[in-house]
């Protein structure tokens, strides 16, 4: 029986008050559509920290690859300075630093590279699941 003053025309918008049994047989396919969504942000949020090891790792192989030169070009400077009196070997002390700095900056870009995706833990993902349990089991906020 409707109580006094109740309104019996149906509401403007039928999703907004739903009777139990629809809400019951939506949740398979609410609940289905939540870990499908989980799933691809935990993808994508452990895709995006492994490229940026990757990166970084890559950047300190290419700079311990211009040490290798670095190390060629100092051993070639010494010979060449004990060889002969000539500036052929302040020429290869030279060329010696440039390397040096250019490896410095890639290994310094390749750390900051690495620092950024450490630890590979998808934070957001986990932080979003604790929500998803916490609102299926009727506590805190539900995320919209």
């Amino acid at each position: 029986m409707a109580e006094p003053g109740a309104s019996l025309t149906k509401p403007s918008n039928p999703k907004t008050k739903q009777s139990l049994p629809e809400l019951i047989s939506a949740l398979p396919s609410l609940l289905t559509t939540l870990v499908k969504d989980e799933i691809t942000l935990l993808k994508s949020e452990v895709i995006s920290r492994v490229s940026k090891l990757g990166i970084g790792a890559g950047l300190i192989a290419a700079a311990l690859f211009l040490l290798f030169f670095v190390f060629a070009v100092l051993v070639a400077a010494a010979v060449l300075g004990i060889a002969t009196a000539l500036p052929a070997w302040l020429s290869a002390l030279i060329v010696a630093g440039a390397l040096l700095i250019v490896a410095i900056i890639l290994i310094l870009i390749g750390i900051r590279s690495i620092k950024k995706g450490v630890p590979p833990v998808p934070a957001e993902s986990i932080e979003s699941l604790k929500k998803d349990v916490n609102a299926v089991k009727g506590l805190g906020e539900t995320h919209e």
